[in-house]
């Protein structure tokens, strides 16, 4: 806390002087207050109990009801042409007469299915390598076990893609997941065993994340973004790269290292180290643009800021519906939209041209001038331009960089699960497999398949995007 002046030893303008800086101290905790999730980078978890309205979020109104919509196939349990199990029931007693009946007499039959599972049971294989005497020479000559089986007893593939797939996808903790087997399956598995195995099948699958990272790199459009992590008791930090069929993790000590050897398009939320990135064409995330927006009409009430916002969310629809339609939009409809989006920004400037500066009155302070918020956004909408709108012009890319939000969003719900990580080697065990695992959602492949199937095949597999 900053030591308060005594007011008694001030001159008169020195007391105006720390009046202003208190009023503008007070403007910029008031601006803060009212910022949420829907109107700024905040996350959800930060609005506590009081959530901020839903009803003018920022996704476009469809006017569809909620549920399935007309023509939507849908799925349902149906019945199976060859049951597992057939269960016969006969009537002892006619209802007419009382006569005894039994299965000769049947006419015909109604059939109802239950779909169950079996109970769980641990299955043992025994391998016995057995020993043999050659009658010509008299030499004994032993057989050889299985490449996988290395030990006297051990777990086999199934039961470890099946602990894998539960901690590493559905972010089960070591102590519950242990519960869970013993419980289910009636396995003791010690929680040592249980990080052993994450352990063995991230470095079965090094070759195939390395592989999953070059894709990534190489791949026209990927999306960046990065999120802070507890490893070692310490704040660094996870970064992703992905597409709408990869997805790269890797952890780091630094926020700022980035990704090398990337080409194409990135699209980022304008964290100032991404556009250090040689080499590449950038592409910024218009959902920040929006919330910040928002954040200028409710707080600041800047009238620029509706127009833009009204301008980004217009152009949004358009390019949507040209994607839908299999079609590019007219050089001359973007010239146009391109002049409206100038038109917008010099109207934003003429309006900060007109507000009294940043700390009037005081004693000038060395260093660059203070601007505000809005001031700060229109000269990045304004040195970005082709950046901010390069959705507009190339069909591959999109509006937000909700894609590599989305491939942060259940590593952040593992952290508030389970915590941070207590060595640097848990942290990159686990990015390496869901860097493998999310690729196989995206790619349309069943995780615990994924799971027991050899690097080599699931690399041949990989499409890339």
């Amino acid at each position: 806390m900053a030591e308060r002046p005594d007011l008694s030893k001030l001159s008169s303008a020195e007391k105006d002087a720390l009046i202003l800086a208190l009023l503008e101290r007070i403007e910029e905790l008031e601006r803060r207050l009212g910022l949420n999730s829907s109107n700024s980078g905040k996350p959800p978890a930060s609005d506590g109990f009081k959530k901020p309205s839903r009803v003018t979020n920022q996704r476009e109104k469809t006017g569809r009801q909620s549920g399935g919509q007309a023509g939507h196939a849908g799925t349902t349990l149906r019945q199976v042409a060859t049951p597992n199990k057939v269960l016969d029931y006969y009537p002892a007693l006619c209802v007419g007469c009382g006569g005894a009946l039994d299965e000769e007499l049947a006419s015909g039959h109604e059939k109802r299915q239950v779909f169950d599972l079996p109970p769980p049971v641990m299955q043992v294989t025994e391998h016995r390598a057995h020993s043999c005497w050659c009658p010509a020479c008299g030499s004994e000559t032993r057989a050889g076990f299985p490449a996988e089986v290395k030990a006297a007893a051990q777990y086999g593939a199934t039961v470890e893609a099946l602990v894998v797939y539960f901690q590493a996808w559905q972010l089960i903790p070591e102590d519950r997941l242990a519960e869970l087997m013993q419980d289910v399956f009636g396995v003791e598995v010690a929680t040592a065993t249980i990080a052993a195995m994450g352990q063995r099948k991230a470095q079965e699958l090094a070759g195939l994340t390395a592989h999953i990272e070059e894709q990534v790199k190489h791949a026209a459009v990927k999306h960046l973004d990065e999120t802070g992590y507890r490893i070692a008791g310490k704040l660094q930090w996870l970064h992703v790269a992905s597409t709408c069929l990869l997805t790269c993790y890797r952890t780091s000590a630094k926020r700022g290292a980035m990704l090398s050897g990337v080409w194409g398009i990135i699209v980022h939320d304008f964290w100032r180290p991404y556009l250090a990135i040689v080499g590449v064409l950038h592409a910024l995330c218009n959902a920040h643009h929006l919330r910040e927006l928002k954040a200028l009409m409710e707080i600041e009430k800047e009238p620029w800021a509706r127009a833009m916002h009204r301008f980004l969310r217009q152009t949004c629809h358009a390019a949507h519906l040209a994607r839908a339609q299999q079609r590019d939009l007219s050089p001359r409809f973007l010239a146009w939209l391109s002049a409206r989006y100038d038109r917008i920004l010099a109207q934003g400037f003429a309006f900060h041209e007109h507000q009294p500066p940043l700390g009037a009155g005081l004693p000038v302070r060395r260093g660059r001038i203070r601007r505000r918020t809005g001031h700060n956004l229109l000269l990045r909408l304004r040195d970005h331009k082709e950046a901010t709108l390069r959705f507009l012009s190339d069909p591959a890319v999109p509006f937000t960089n909700n894609q590599a939000e989305r491939d942060l969003r259940m590593m952040k719900v593992r952290q508030k699960i389970s915590g941070g990580f207590r060595s640097e080697a848990g942290a990159q065990t686990f990015a390496t497999l869901r860097t493998v695992l999310s690729t196989a959602r995206k790619q349309g492949w069943n995780i615990l398949s994924t799971l027991t199937t050899p690097p080599a095949i699931l690399m041949q597999n990989l499409r890339a995007a």
